[in-house]
């Protein structure tokens, strides 16, 4: 069973999408889609930056979004058929609209919003994250609480949590991990997302998702919240809930292993979720759809 994963923000990079909208016009159309949609244009912010503007979150997140769609739809046009879809995050959204659950046009209008709400949340709560690398989950819990206004922001593989809180906490996180010998790492983000302090931007975001009519995904949408396939009647909750919530992808990753997955392909930029999938499962097979070199591969492992 092939399970297509859609990647969160820190996947950004000047020049994702470029080369497919060059060699395949069902991507271009994607991207003309977006900037019409928008009112900006999101094609020259992914194709030539600059990566200050990219990796704001207002941007980043539609730009994402566009990169992602235009990669699942040349790959559909090469053969993949997936059985299952889940994302990292923003990533969901991604998902969603390849299981023909959220139009592309609403799932860009709900990403602008949402990534909008959780800048402005991120400005009157200021914080940030880091990534603990080597710890349990139950150790890095530990560092978290100890440091303060921080919380387990993203459980990505054994091995790896990520902490978001305020800049005060992440500061001491950092300084706690180092008197324990444990590594950590900042992550470029410009807010304490899936913590407590961005309630604001679920409040906001609210509106918009229960606007929102959800049809039946197709193929069934795992989300790496809940750990479970969702129902359409779930998404906009789930989607609200996400906001605030832990990123559970290792444990997604082990929830579609056990529905049967065999293959997990990476749809869109860079390279991240297939490195956390080898952590959870070495020997399942992981493949990226992300440039025009990568098309090729599509029809021998579809």
């Amino acid at each position: 069973m092939i399970v297509a994963m859609f990647p969160g923000q820190g996947a950004q990079a000047v020049g994702m999408g470029e080369g497919l909208a060059r060699e395949h016009e069902v991507a271009r159309r994607v991207f003309e889609e977006a900037d019409d949609v928008l009112g900006w244009s999101v094609s020259e912010l992914c194709f030539t930056g600059p990566i200050e503007r990219l990796t704001a979150t207002d941007v980043c997140q539609p730009a994402l979004l566009t990169a992602s769609v235009a990669a699942f739809r040349v790959a559909v046009e090469a053969g993949l058929a997936p059985a299952l879809v889940m994302g990292h995050s923003l990533g969901e959204y991604s998902a969603l609209v390849a299981a023909g659950s959220l139009p592309f046009a609403d799932g860009l209008r709900l990403v602008a919003e949402r990534g909008s709400a959780m800048r402005a949340a991120a400005q009157v709560s200021p914080g940030a994250m880091a990534a603990l690398l080597g710890p349990s989950d139950d150790d890095a819990r530990a560092l978290a609480a100890e440091a303060g206004e921080a919380w387990p922001a993203n459980y990505n593989c054994p091995g790896q949590v990520v902490v978001s809180g305020s800049d005060a906490a992440i500061d001491r996180l950092m300084e706690l991990a180092s008197e324990r010998g444990v590594r950590a790492a900042r992550l470029v983000v410009d807010g304490p997302f899936h913590s407590p302090l961005v309630a604001p931007a679920a409040e906001r975001l609210r509106p918009a998702l229960e606007a929102w009519d959800p049809a039946p995904p197709t193929p069934p949408f795992l989300s790496t919240t809940t750990c479970d396939v969702e129902p359409p009647e779930r998404l906009r909750a789930v989607l609200l809930d996400q906001l605030t919530s832990p990123v559970r992808f290792g444990d997604a990753v082990t929830a579609a292993i056990a529905l049967g997955a065999t293959r997990m392909v990476e749809v869109g930029p860079g390279r991240v979720l297939s490195g956390l999938v080898k952590r959870v499962r070495r020997d399942l097979p992981t493949q990226q759809i992300g440039e025009p070199a990568d098309v090729a591969a599509i029809g021998a492992s579809a």
